[in-house]
């Protein structure tokens, strides 16, 4: 019998899915709310956007997909639904207002496929899912904000797809350490591996030579 709740999960839930053949890149909701510390939604995640701009250069480089979500609502959130009224703090994400922007340092490429959602899943109630299936990709590697919410949400909702789920852990952040590790150490247990930032450049990188040398 294991001795602590560390040994039983290692135990019941020690797998690893591994990489897929076709990897996309998702950016969840880097938008200007996290960042400026005058909005309710502040939570100091310079590091995670620096961390998921540097691998979305190198996804860039060797001709990767790289999505960005955006949450996007009506004046007075009438298309937020229940999490709207849930939620206050999504009204920092009415159209139109500065913190529903994407945050400094990340501006869409022509390149990219942009994904507007009202819900925490980036799946739910958005063309994402047949959009990554049209392009064949089988392994969709996750990063943003916030780990607890939309990031686990889009994390459940990917494996459920059917999609080979990957989280990046210094690409994600939380405004809080205690729900980000918790959540992490769920996440890597039941639905998705969490690699370092270095693990996934180095796995990009190996899938971009491989088309390279097939092309």
């Amino acid at each position: 019998m294991a001795e602590n709740l560390d040994d039983n999960y290692r135990i019941a839930y020690g797998n690893r899915a591994g990489f897929g053949k076709r990897p996309a890149l998702v950016l969840i909701d880097f938008a200007e709310a996290y960042f400026d510390p005058d909005c309710v939604l502040y939570a100091g995640v310079d590091d995670a956007l620096a961390s998921a701009l540097r691998i979305r250069a190198v996804a860039h480089e060797e001709g990767i997909p790289v999505i960005l979500t955006e949450v996007t609502y009506q004046p007075g959130g009438i298309n937020g639904g229940r999490f709207f009224e849930k939620a206050k703090p999504l009204a920092s994400f009415v159209k139109g207002r500065k913190t529903a922007e994407f945050a400094s340092g990340l501006v869409p490429r022509e390149d990219e496929i942009i994904v507007s959602k009202q819900y925490p899943s980036a799946f739910f109630g958005t063309s994402l899912a047949s959009t990554l299936t049209s392009m064949g990709i089988d392994n969709v590697v996750l990063t943003g904000l916030t780990t607890s919410g939309c990031v686990r949400a889009s994390c459940v909702d990917s494996m459920s797809h059917g999609f080979i789920t990957t989280v990046v852990r210094e690409a994600c952040g939380d405004r809080h350490p205690a729900p980000h590790e918790a959540n992490l150490f769920d996440m890597n247990a039941k639905y998705a591996d969490v690699v370092s930032e270095e693990e996934i450049i180095a796995f990009f990188r190996s899938v971009g030579q491989k088309e390279q040398a097939h092309g």
